[in-house]
């Protein structure tokens, strides 16, 4: 049980950054392979163009890879904005009325199982310390936890340069490679890459590796037939 608890290979014992940022990298470099291989796929075969694919991918991804980091920035800031506004509305009801917010911590407490006569105590001695309070309250009643961890500005570079990588996986074969081979090239190179994306996960998640790669690999199916039918039918409408 002691080894159980103090394993280093549970997320818990990360470093906390690191499992922050998981969610960022993961998704950019998803969403770069999958959104990058439908559209160059698409192209490729309704323009047979190679040079088009080429352009349009580089489009796609720098302009997707600066949307995607603005927008984690944006939507990570505006998350932690509003964390703090809580605390501080708290703060304020904690100073203003202090024994309705006692009486309101030890109701909590008995509602998680602890006796009458503790959680009173608890709360009691959690009342005599404006900080222990407003933790108790912000874990309890807001559903925040005790530290956050975020940074909105490191998760949008993540998010940015996932993107890029990821989106960089479907569209290289069409540098160096003719069309059709690029092609095939491509999209093999890409679902096997989604595949092992979705096994990469299971290194926090614990699910089985199987299952998570196999989910990611049909996601990634899907947006490559979206995009390939929307190609063959604007090459068979222009011909």
């Amino acid at each position: 049980m002691e080894n159980q608890r103090h394993n280093p290979d549970y997320i818990h014992h990360q470093d906390s950054k690191i499992v922050s940022a998981i969610r960022e990298v993961v998704f950019g470099v998803e969403d770069g392979m999958v959104s990058t291989l439908g559209a160059i796929s698409g192209i490729a075969v309704g323009s047979q163009d190679r040079f088009a694919v080429i352009l349009a991918g580089c489009v796609i991804i720098a302009v997707e890879s600066i949307s995607m980091g603005i927008g984690s920035y944006i939507s990570n800031l505006s998350d932690k904005d509003i964390k703090k506004r809580k605390l501080y509305e708290e703060k304020i009801e904690i100073e203003k009325y202090p024994v309705e917010e006692a009486r309101e911590l030890t109701e909590m407490y008995i509602e998680d199982g602890w006796p009458k006569n503790l959680a009173e105590e608890m709360s009691l001695i959690a009342s005599k310390n404006k900080k222990l309070m407003l933790q108790e309250m912000a874990y309890r009643e807001l559903n925040l936890p005790p530290q956050d961890h975020s940074h909105p500005l490191r998760n949008g570079v993540f998010m940015f340069l996932a993107y890029i990588v990821g989106g960089l996986i479907p569209l290289l074969a069409y540098f160096f490679l003719p069309l059709s081979v690029a092609t095939f090239l491509s999209v093999v190179v890409t679902l096997f890459g989604l595949f092992l994306l979705g096994v990469a996960t299971t290194r926090y998640t614990k699910k089985n590796w199987i299952k998570a790669g196999l989910k990611i690999f049909v996601l990634g199916s899907v947006a490559l037939a979206v995009g390939l039918a929307i190609g063959k039918l604007v090459n068979i409408i222009n011909t």
